[in-house]
Formats: C-alpha cells, sequence, structure tokens
C-alpha cells in the first residue's frame, strides 16, 4: 500500500512522486513511494530495520540520490541539488559536533559557511543557545558536556539558520530511557514553538506515538499506514501495522461470514468471534484477529461483551502502575490482559479459569500473517 494525502498542494512542503531506491539495481529498498509533507508537521518514519525509512530520509537530504522518482522541496525537483544547498537542517544520533570548537562556534558554524555577517551570528548564536537552555555553555567545549547537552547543541545547530524543514534520523538512541523520554518533549515543545517542519527516523514506536502529528508506518520498503497516532494504534488496517504499534493479542481463524462493516470469524477450535471486517477476503479464507490488551474485561466486567470466553490465568507481569497477565485463551498460551493495578483483583491466581471478553468495537478482522 502506497502512503498518499489529500493535501491542498499550498500546505505542502516535500513531496515524494514515485521515488525509488535500489543500491544493485534489483532489489528496492524503497518501493514506489509516494508521500506528501505538510508546512509545519511533525512527520515520523517508523519501522523494522531495513524498511526503507532512512534511506527515505538520505534522498531527502540529498545524501542518497532516487533510482527513479522525484523528490519536490516547495514544489521544485532538488534530485539534483547539493546537500548543503537545501536548507535542511540535519540531526544524527551521534550528535557529528566538532570536537575542536567551542559549542558557540559550533553553532556559528553553519551561519559562517553561509556567508552571515559577524553580529548577526553572534545573535543568532545566542538566540539558539536559549532555545536549548544552555546558555551559559557557549565556551565549553563538547566532550565537556553529558549526551543530553551534547544533544540540545546538535539539535541547535540544526535549527540556528531557520531552515525551513529539519530531518532527525534516530536523534535520541544514544540517552538513557529517562532522558530520552525528557528530550522527547523538550523537541516536541521546540517544534510547537518554532512551527518549523519536522521529519523524524525512529524504530521506537513509543516515541513515534508521543511526539508526531503524523506517523508513516514503513515495512519492507513501503507505507503501510501513515495516520495520526491514535488512529494508528486504534485502527490499525493490516497485521503488520497492528503488530508493530503497540502490544496486540492475535488470534489466527477463517471468514466464515460478512455483512457490512461486521463479519464472524471462525477459531480453530470451533469458538466464533464476532468483529470489525477491516482487512478480509471471502469466506473461507484466512484472517488475524487483533484485540488490543487494555480493551479484553475479566470476570463481571466481561458480562456485557459481545465476544466472551473462558481463559486460564497463567502468569502475572507487574509493571508499577499496571500488570499484565498472561492467560490461556482459545487454544493460545501467550493471551495477555493488560490492567491498572487499582482495578486488579487481588484474589486472582495462577491457575484460576476466568470469563473474559470483549466488544465487537475493539477486534478487529485482518489479513493473515504468513507464517514464520
Amino acid at each position: 500500500m502506497v502512503g498518499t494525502t489529500t493535501t491542498g498542494a499550498s500546505d505542502v512542503l516535500v513531496s515524494f512522486r514515485g521515488v525509488q531506491k535500489s543500491y544493485d539495481g534489483e532489489t528496492l529498498i524503497v518501493k514506489d513511494l509516494n508521500l506528501d509533507i505538510r508546512k509545519g508537521e511533525f512527520l515520523t518514519l517508523l519501522g523494522p530495520s531495513g524498511s526503507g525509512k532512512t534511506t527515505s530520509l538520505m534522498m531527502l537530504a540529498g545524501f542518497e540520490t532516487p533510482t527513479s522518482g522525484e523528490i519536490l522541496l516547495a514544489g521544485r525537483s532538488i534530485n539534483n541539488v547539493p546537500p548543503h544547498k537545501r536548507d535542511i537542517g540535519m540531526v544524527f544520533q551521534n550528535y557529528a559536533l566538532f570536537p575542536h570548537m567551542t559549542v558557540a562556534e559550533n553553532l556559528a558554524f553553519p551561519l559562517t559557511v553561509r556567508g552571515l555577517a559577524k553580529p548577526d551570528i553572534g545573535e543568532r548564536v545566542k538566540r539558539a543557545l536559549s532555545m536549548v537552555q544552555l546558555d551559559a555553555f557557549g565556551g565549553r567545549y563538547p566532550a565537556q558536556l553529558s549526551g543530553g547537552q551534547q544533544q540540545r547543541v546538535a539539535l541547535a545547530r540544526a535549527l540556528v539558520f531557520e531552515p525551513q524543514l529539519v530531518l532527525m534520523d534516530e536523534p535520541l538512541g544514544a540517552l538513557d530511557k529517562q532522558l530520552r523520554e525528557h528530550m522527547q518533549m523538550e523537541i516536541k515543545h521546540l517544534h510547537e514553538r518554532l512551527g518549523v517542519t519536522v521529519v523524524y527516523v525512529t524504530h521506537d514506536q513509543g516515541e513515534a506515538l508521543t511526539m508526531s502529528d503524523r506517523v508513516a508506518v514503513f515495512h519492507q520498503g513501503e507505507i503501510q499506514q501513515i495516520d495520526a497516532p491514535r488512529n494508528l494504534y486504534e485502527h490499525p488496517k493490516n497485521s503488520f501495522v497492528a503488530n508493530f504499534i503497540g502490544e496486540n493479542n492475535r488470534l489466527s481463524g477463517q471468514l466464515l461470514s460478512r455483512e457490512g462493516e461486521r463479519c464472524v470469524i471462525g477459531l480453530p477450535r470451533g469458538e466464533k468471534v464476532e468483529a470489525l471486517a477491516v482487512n478480509v477476503g471471502q469466506p473461507g479464507d484466512p484472517v488475524t484477529l487483533s484485540i488490543r490488551p487494555e480493551r479484553v474485561r475479566l470476570n463481571g466486567g466481561s458480562d456485557a461483551c459481545t465476544n466472551r470466553f473462558s481463559g486460564r490465568v497463567a502468569e502475572f507481569i507487574y509493571l508499577g502502575d499496571h500488570v499484565r497477565i498472561r492467560l490461556e485463551v482459545c487454544g493460545q498460551s501467550d493471551f495477555f490482559v493488560k490492567q491498572p493495578i487499582a482495578e486488579l483483583d487481588p484474589a486472582l491466581a495462577v491457575g484460576d479459569v476466568v470469563p473474559l471478553g470483549w466488544q465487537l468495537e475493539h477486534v478487529r478482522a485482518l489479513d493473515a500473517l504468513p507464517a514464520n
């Protein structure tokens, strides 16, 4: 499936049109990419290693050339424009700061190569330092800074010449969890304040959901779905997206019948599930059901559910604010239910057989997953 959007031409900053990339002339790393990136949006390219997301970013930056197709920036083709003439800021995972230059000199560098006057450079460097809360650090060298501070300098350097577009390639990958989460919010708030267009690459789905206006999910060189984070999570269009974004229970079965948006799926042991028909074929065809763990109700909570079964409790996984309960359900040994600690029945124990269920609108019938 190719990502397309219905955006007015005046709102679009970047357009990929039929872009393909192959390194060996045979295998396509990026297959027929059609994508419009809107002015001022925060768009994340998300996917596993080798899915084509970084290659797409590098073609936009000018470090890779499309094998075919065209990339437009502000309405003009940039296929043959060198990277330094594209007016694009870049932030990498390894910071790429000059170790022999002070923080202020690092920030001044992109302005100097663009020929700005010295007083203007001083003013802009000061503003950029203030923007990332490093006002007092201009005279330090990168080696004298923590990882988080270095990443802030790299961010300021990408923004200091006021580009219309900033590209970020796994910029927080080297930071520890707490600092990474803090920087996610800093980058998000900076984006909101400055209104610059950001294209961000990550394989971390939590990061993508937290930061983005829209997320493009890549797999095998193609966009599987491009959507707002909530829509991707709640309304995945296929099995790959359902499994890649967030946690997901999968049940395999076959389509028995379909009526409009609803369908009935038969499971291998004879159970039947009523589901939303999102991406299904004809009766008899294989189907994968997708149910989010937090949508499953246990015990009395399942009384009003359309789909009701029983499950045997196999394991509790304690995660502080919530607990994941692994159950054996419908012949599956790894069916998970997620419950806030406050809602957990303290009497529930491993080995208990409990009623459980989920509503029709919370189970999606999708394409069958290929066998591993």
